[in-house]
């Protein structure tokens, strides 16, 4: 429940009673004033109930930071988070004594998490936000190695005279592929499949 109408005596009563309802407090909600409602005479006569309209406004920062935390929690690999925002971005990097655990083969878990991550904070969100999460320089590593990956299999492509496909990625990382090829006027790059599936094949130009 992220929304309730609520009545009370008084606007604050019935702003009291939503927040109670939906187990929040009112640094977390907007609230709009439905009517004002009306004391009456000798507060009986014509006494007329405030009625106010109460919404959870959704923190996505707060909403990735708590479902990491849960998820981690749950696997046996507790983390600590560091979250920093720039824009719609939302970049964060996990800490803890297991993190092999939550970072996988290549990156496989880790990548799983940023995705579920990324579904809960934009289910019902007025605006996109794009999550990255990181742990141990994970991703700065993967991006060598995905670079050195994409020169080493265009020299293959220009040798054999024929298209090389790559193991399915995720689109951020096809897009370091692309990227790293993207100044070889010998090469072309190109996505095919579907996800999960989706893979870069590289053919000589």
């Amino acid at each position: 429940m992220n929304q309730i109408t609520a009545t009370g005596t008084t606007v604050e009563e019935a702003v009291q009673s939503a927040l109670e309802q939906l187990q929040t407090s009112k640094d977390q909600v907007e609230v709009e004033v439905i009517d004002e409602g009306k004391k009456g005479f000798l507060g009986i006569f014509g006494t007329k109930p405030a009625i106010v309209k109460v919404s959870i406004v959704k923190d996505p920062v707060q909403d990735a930071e708590s479902f990491i935390l849960e998820v981690a929690e749950q696997m046996g690999a507790p983390v600590k988070v560091k979250t920093e925002v720039n824009g719609r971005d939302i970049f964060i990097e996990l800490f803890g004594e297991k993190i092999a655990m939550l970072i996988g083969k290549r990156g496989q878990t880790l990548n799983s998490l940023q995705y579920l991550v990324q579904l809960a904070v934009n289910r019902d969100a007025d605006q996109y936000y794009m999550v990255m999460l990181d742990a141990e320089n994970y991703r700065a590593r993967r991006k060598e190695t995905l670079e050195t990956l994409a020169n080493r299999l265009a020299d293959k492509a220009l040798r054999i005279g024929e298209s090389v496909n790559l193991e399915p990625m995720p689109s951020y990382e096809r897009k370091i592929i692309h990227a790293a090829l993207q100044n070889n006027n010998q090469v072309e790059t190109d996505s095919a499949g579907n996800d999960p599936k989706r893979h870069i094949v590289i053919r000589p130009s």
